[in-house]
C-alpha cells in the first residue's frame, strides 16, 4: 500500500527544452478542451431548439451527437464521484448515519431511471425556464442515477474492510481523519472504485435512450445525442441507423478507455496491498507520452505539489475540551440520538402522508396486491439471473483479474459488452419470439441479464486484481490447488467484492426489467408480466399514481431482499474475510 500521492516524474534541471512529445501532448489537451468548450456552449440554447424533428439519422450528425452524450456522461460521473466520497464515507464512519443512509441507498438503487425522470423533468425545466440547460440537467441527473449507486456501495465496502494493520499504522502515525482519508482509505479503495467507474460509464449506455429521449405523459423532450438517435432509429425501424449508432458508441468507448480508464487502471496498481512485488503492468501509451513531454511535466509539478500538500494538511476539526463526566457524556449522546431519530421519523411520516394523499382515490387494495404479485414475478427473474451470472462470470473474472496483461487487453472488450444497450437487441428479440412463437414471460428475460452480469464481473475482476501476490505464493508453496484453492484461498479473498457486485446486480436487474419486460419495435409490442412492464406502461401513459405505486413496491422488494440476504453476507465479509 502506498501512502504518497503519485506524480509524473520530472526531468532533471536544465532539460526542460520542448520535445516532440510536448507537441503530441499539447494537441491531445487542446483537442479535448476544444471539444468540451464546444459541447458546453451547445447546452445553453433555447428549449425550442430541441425536438424530435431536429434529430437526423444522417451519419454525418453522429460525431456531434456522440460529443453531447459523452459530456453528459462525464458530468454525471463527476457528480457520482462527489456523491461517493461524501455519502459512502458518512455511512462507513458513523453507525447512526449508516442505519439511515444505507437503507436510503437501497431504495435509491431500486428506483428505475424512468421513475426519477417522471418527477425531475418538470423540476429542472422550472429551474431553467426556456433553456436547454434544464433538459440537460434532467438528462445528466438520470445518467447520475445509473452511475452513482454501485460506486457508493463499492467505496463503502472498501472503507469497511481496510486491513487492520494499515489502520493501526495510520493511528500510530497520528494521521488526522482528513489525512487518513486521502492517504489510506482512498488509495485502498481506488482499484475497486476505478473498475466500478468503468461499470458506471458502461451502465450509462444501457439507459442513454431513456435519458435523452424523455417522454413522460404529455411532456416530450429530445436532446441531441446517441440515445435520441437510437430511439428515432428504433421508431423508424432503420437497422442501418442502429448500426451507425453502435459504431459511434464503440468509438466513444475506445476513446475514453484509452484516454482515461487505461491510465487509471495502471496508476491504481500503486495501491495494491501486498508485501511482495506483483506482476508488471503493460505500458500505457498515454502515460509514456506524458512522461516524455518535458513541458507537461514542468506544468504538472506545481499541481502535484498542491494536491499532495492539500492531502497532507491535518484539517482537524476543533473539539470541545470540556471536563464532562462519563455519565453526562452518555446522556448527551442519547439526547442527540433521540433528536436524530426523531427528525428522520418526522421525515418518514411526512413522506407517508404525501404518498397516501397521492394514491388515495386512485389506487385500490386489489391493485396494490396485483403490484406485489407482479413484483414477485420480477424478483424470481432477478434471482435466477443473478445466480446464472455468478456461475458464469466469477471464474472468468478471477482468471482475468489475476493476469494484469490480460486484464488490460480485456478491459476495452468488457466495457463494450457492458455498454451494449438492450434496446439494440429489440429487433432480434421481437423477430425470434414471434417467429418461434415463444413465451415472452420467459424469453424476454435474457434482456435483463445485460443489466445484471456486468456488476458481478467488474467487481470480481477488481477483487482478483487486488488479491495479494504473497497469499497466492503461499498457496502455491503449500500446493493448494483444485477446489481447495477456490474455496480456501480465492473465493474468500474476493468475497467482499462479490457481495458488492451481487448487491448492485440486483438493483441493475430491477432497473433492466423496465426495459426488458416491455419491448416495442415499431408497431410491434411484446410484454412480459412483471413490475417492470407495469412501471413502463404507467410512465408511457403519464399515470403518476401508478408510477408511484410501482416504484414504491420495487423499493420494498429491493430493500427487504438486501436486508435479509446481502447485508448479512456483507457483515460476514467485514468480520471474517478482511485482509489482515
Amino acid at each position: 500500500m502506498a501512502f504518497h500521492i503519485p506524480t509524473i516524474s520530472v526531468a532533471r534541471r536544465g532539460r526542460f527544452a520542448p520535445s516532440p512529445w510536448d507537441g503530441v501532448a499539447l494537441c491531445l489537451v487542446a483537442g479535448v478542451l476544444a471539444l468540451i468548450v464546444y459541447g458546453v456552449r451547445q447546452m445553453g440554447g433555447p428549449i425550442a431548439s430541441v425536438s424530435a424533428a431536429q434529430i437526423s439519422l444522417s451519419p454525418t450528425d453522429l460525431p456531434e451527437y456522440a460529443l453531447r452524450t459523452t459530456l453528459r456522461m462525464f458530468a454525471a460521473l463527476g457528480a457520482s464521484l462527489l456523491f461517493t466520497f461524501t455519502y459512502a464515507t458518512a455511512a462507513a464512519k458513523s453507525r447512526r448515519a449508516e442505519a439511515v443512509l444505507i437503507p436510503i441507498l437501497d431504495v435509491l438503487q431500486s428506483v428505475p431511471v424512468l421513475g426519477f425522470l417522471s418527477f425531475t423533468v418538470v423540476g429542472f425545466m422550472a429551474l431553467f425556464p426556456g433553456s436547454v440547460l434544464g433538459a440537460e440537467c434532467a438528462a445528466i441527473f438520470a445518467i447520475f442515477t445509473a452511475q452513482a449507486w454501485n460506486m457508493a456501495f463499492s467505496f463503502y465496502q472498501s472503507l469497511r474492510t481496510v486491513p487492520l494493520d494499515l489502520d493501526e499504522a495510520s493511528r500510530a502515525f497520528r494521521l488526522s481523519a482528513w489525512q487518513r482519508f486521502w492517504r489510506l482509505e482512498v488509495p485502498f479503495a481506488m482499484p475497486a472504485l476505478i473498475w466500478n467507474m468503468m461499470m458506471s460509464m458502461s451502465g450509462s449506455w444501457f439507459f442513454i435512450v431513456a435519458s435523452e429521449a424523455i417522454s413522460v405523459g404529455h411532456t416530450t423532450i429530445t436532446l441531441p445525442g446517441i440515445g435520441s438517435y437510437v430511439a428515432l432509429a428504433i421508431e423508424q425501424r432503420d437497422l442501418a441507423a442502429v448500426g451507425y449508432a453502435v459504431g459511434a458508441m464503440l468509438i466513444v468507448i475506445l476513446a475514453y478507455d484509452q484516454l482515461l480508464f487505461r491510465p487509471l487502471v495502471a496508476w491504481a496498481q500503486k495501491f495494491r496491498s501486498e508485501e511482495v512485488a506483483g506482476q508488471p503492468m503493460p505500458g500505457v501509451w498515454l502515460l509514456r507520452v506524458l512522461n516524455r513531454a518535458r513541458l507537461v511535466q514542468l506544468g504538472l509539478k506545481p499541481l502535484a505539489r498542491g494536491v499532495g500538500a492539500l492531502a497532507s494538511r491535518p484539517m482537524t476539526l476543533p473539539q470541545w475540551q470540556g471536563t464532562a463526566s462519563p455519565l453526562r457524556a452518555r446522556w448527551f449522546g442519547r439526547f442527540w440520538a433521540l433528536m436524530w431519530w426523531s427528525a428522520w421519523t418526522f421525515v418518514a411520516l411526512l413522506g407517508l402522508k404525501a404518498l397516501y394523499s397521492e394514491l388515495h382515490g386512485h389506487i385500490g387494495l386489489a391493485e396494490i396486491g396485483e403490484a406485489f404479485w407482479l413484483g414477485l414475478m420480477t424478483l424470481t427473474r432477478v434471482i435466477v439471473l443473478v445466480v446464472l451470472a455468478s456461475i458464469v462470470w466469477v471464474p472468468i473474472g478471477v482468471w482475468i483479474g489475476l493476469r494484469p496483461r490480460w486484464a488490460m487487453r480485456m478491459q476495452l472488450v468488457v466495457q463494450i459488452m457492458a455498454a451494449f444497450p438492450a434496446n439494440l437487441l429489440f429487433p432480434a428479440a421481437v423477430v425470434g419470439i414471434l417467429h418461434f412463437d415463444l413465451n415472452p414471460n420467459i424469453w424476454l428475460s435474457p434482456l435483463m441479464i445485460l443489466g445484471t452480469q456486468w456488476y458481478i464481473l467488474f467487481n470480481v475482476i477488481a477483487g482478483a486484481s487486488a488479491f495479494p501476490n504473497d497469499l497466492r505464493d503461499a498457496a502455491a508453496n503449500f500446493r493448494v490447488g483444485g477446489r481447495h484453492w477456490w474455496f480456501k484461498v480465492m473465493l474468500p479473498g474476493i468475497f467482499p467484492y462479490f457481495v458488492t457486485g451481487g448487491l448492485t446486480a440486483t438493483g441493475g436487474s430491477w432497473n433492466a426489467s423496465i426495459v426488458a419486460e416491455l419491448v416495442i419495435w415499431g408497431q410491434t409490442r411484446l410484454e412480459a408480466q412483471g413490475l417492470g412492464s407495469y412501471i413502463a406502461k404507467a410512465t408511457m401513459a403519464g399515470d403518476y399514481p401508478r408510477i408511484i405505486l410501482g416504484v414504491m413496491v420495487m423499493a420494498v422488494f429491493v430493500t427487504f431482499f438486501n436486508r435479509l440476504f446481502w447485508r448479512p453476507l456483507n457483515a460476514f465479509a467485514e468480520r471474517r474475510l478482511r485482509m489482515n
